[in-house]
């Protein structure tokens, strides 16, 4: 049998075993969790975007 997984929780990097048993996950709890999403809400964290390039009909 192999060990279980273990990765640290993205927010208080506690301890979570990656696996069916850890309803959370990566997260260690549900608080980590909603952190994080209001962290997300708040735009504390972003996604790195690219300038829209302009639209041509007509390509040559």
């Amino acid at each position: 049998m192999t060990s279980p997984t273990i990765v640290p929780c993205p927010q208080c990097k506690s301890p979570v075993r990656w696996g069916p048993d850890s309803p959370y996950r990566p997260f260690c709890s549900e608080r980590c969790k909603l952190i994080d999403l209001g962290q997300w809400a708040d735009e504390q964290y972003r996604v790195p975007a690219t300038p829209d390039l302009p639209f041509d009909d007509h390509p040559d």
